[in-house]
């Protein structure tokens, strides 16, 4: 129970509870104080209530509900790379969407999620994990997801604040610039809506590069996001000239098509079968402790594969974040 005090006298109870509680929504706060969980001096009372020196307001968070419509526990193995009470760091494998959606209703990262963790608190009252980003169905890597409200608005103000770091590794095509920053307008394109382009739109994309290793025709980049727009390592690669190997929608697959099938690049392509992209490091502030962690997805087995294919050409060393 908390006592109010001086300055937030006069308050309207919801706005006082947002305040005060900056994990819960605006739209969370309501529905508790419809559900009669929150009380002054012992009694519900309405959300328009204007508080009063001494008044004790006490918050009663029920236990999350499973929303029947919501996706349903599936036992799909899912690495996980870390796990505490607020949050979960998982290896999402390549192939696997992350949210239900139109297509895509079983067999999602959610769905193993909720068979996966036992100690869900739940994400605005419903038993279900707290996705801050996502990646692409075809991207494989790290990805962290929350366990509770507290956690959720934690991490996502981190993302908001671009406090979080993201490190991807990509085979892309050509011999790109030693390194390099595309800072670019970005949007969705004008006669594709599933796509995206750096050519027009008003969001700004920021991606800043480095290459790792080279081959004949092809390039190992190691990538990190100043902003994580949808598709943005595809699109910016693919529209400076180096396409993602074996990209179907942004140009890496027909690229492929006018290279010889023997041809170490296409057979690189062949061998990883989806695009070249793996979310390798992610860094960010514990939402409870403050403390700075970092998380390393290792390379996967079709990335790993295709990266033989190529150094078969040159056979350079291998790449250190590899094991």
């Amino acid at each position: 129970m908390t006592p109010v005090e001086v300055a937030d006298v006069g308050a309207r109870l919801d706005v006082w509870l947002v305040r005060a509680h900056p994990e819960l929504s605006r739209a969370r706060v309501q529905k508790l104080i419809e559900r009669g969980d929150v009380t002054v001096n012992d009694r519900a009372a309405r959300a328009s209530l204007r508080l009063r020196m001494g008044d004790r307001v006490a918050l009663r968070l029920p236990p999350p509900v499973v929303p029947e419509e919501g996706p349903k526990p599936e036992r799909i193995p899912v690495s996980v790379l870390y796990e505490d009470a607020d949050i979960v760091v998982v290896n999402k494998p390549a192939g696997m969407v992350v949210h239900p959606a139109a297509g895509a209703r079983t067999g999602t990262l959610v769905n193993a999620l909720l068979a996966q963790i036992t100690d869900l608190a739940g994400i605005g009252g419903e038993l279900r994990p707290g996705l801050v980003h996502r990646l692409d169905r075809f991207t494989s890597g790290a990805m962290v997801v929350a366990k509770s409200d507290a956690a959720m608005a934690a991490l996502q103000s981190a993302f908001r604040a671009r406090t979080v770091e993201k490190t991807y590794l990509a085979m892309v095509h050509g011999a790109p610039a030693e390194k390099g920053v595309l800072d670019t307008a970005y949007g969705r394109h004008p006669r594709d809506r599933k796509r995206f382009t750096s050519k027009a739109g008003a969001r700004r994309a920021v991606t800043r590069w480095v290459v790792r290793e080279r081959f004949a025709g092809a390039a190992l980049v190691e990538v990190s996001l100043e902003t994580g727009r949808t598709h943005q390592i595809r699109v910016h690669f693919s529209e400076a000239g180096h396409p993602l190997l074996a990209d179907v929608a942004y140009g890496g697959t027909k690229r492929e098509a006018k290279l010889a099938a023997q041809s170490v690049v296409a057979r690189a392509a062949t061998v990883i079968g989806r695009q070249a992209l793996h979310a390798w490091m992610l860094t960010f502030c514990h939402p409870r402790t403050g403390a700075r962690i970092v998380f390393e997805a290792p390379i996967p087995a079709d990335f790993a594969a295709a990266l033989r294919v190529l150094r078969d050409d040159v056979s350079p060393p291998p790449f250190a974040g590899e094991g």
